[in-house]
């Protein structure tokens, strides 16, 4: 199967281009049954957007697998969790009407939420599957937080996921989101992160997958 391994950071997937190793966008490898190529984006959905939009008009994949660490809303997923994102929505995309949200579908703009269209050759069914929202502000004070509970009652955030989900839709390519939990959204404590172990866990988790 050929396989696209979209990252925003090199950190995130530093331990998998190491092992193998792979250069970014310029080199095949094979890995197990996969040939395997990546792609670093940047952070945040504009450049996420914009690079991987670019690189799948001239390329073709049977699946994009963007990969990354993610806060969680939900207090039942461990730090190190890796999930599966099964649906992503961009948060911020819409307008406020005094105290309410009107998304882009509510004003007849667009779709926020996008979908995972996995391919079935690609096993994924040990990890949970998670919902997720995509910011350009992380949560960081009690009061958002609330808020985007209570209108989308995710799971996890990221910067990236519904842009990769958007990108790969509109191109037609198979595509899964796989993210480790680096911290709980609450008010910002670095000293309760666990970034090093998401990234640990997000990297065994691909590697094995590709080897399996």
């Amino acid at each position: 199967m050929k396989l696209l391994l979209v990252a925003a950071t090199l950190p995130e997937i530093q331990p998998l281009l190491s092992a193998f190793p792979i250069e970014n966008g310029y080199e095949e490898k094979l890995i197990g049954k996969h040939s395997v190529k990546t792609l670093l984006t940047g952070a945040g959905m504009v450049p996420t957007a914009f690079s991987l939009g670019r690189h799948l008009a001239d390329s073709s994949y049977d699946l994009a697998i963007n990969l990354g660490i993610a806060g969680s809303f939900d207090f039942d997923l461990n730090l190190g969790d890796v999930c599966l994102v099964k649906e992503d929505t961009f948060a911020e995309l819409g307008a406020e009407d005094g105290d309410d949200f009107l998304s882009f579908d509510n004003l007849g703009l667009g779709i926020t939420s996008q979908s995972y269209r996995p391919n079935p050759g690609f096993a994924t069914a040990q990890l949970k599957e998670v919902s997720a929202i995509t910011v350009n502000k992380v949560h960081g004070h009690e009061l958002s937080i609330a808020k985007a509970i209570a209108r989308f009652n995710p799971q996890i955030e990221s910067m990236e996921g519904a842009a990769f989900f958007y990108a790969c839709n509109q191109s037609e390519v198979p595509c899964i989101q796989i993210r480790a939990i680096s911290n709980y959204v609450e008010r910002r404590n670095r000293e309760k992160w666990e970034i090093g172990l998401a990234i640990k866990n997000l990297n065994d988790t691909i590697i094995n997958l590709l080897e399996g």
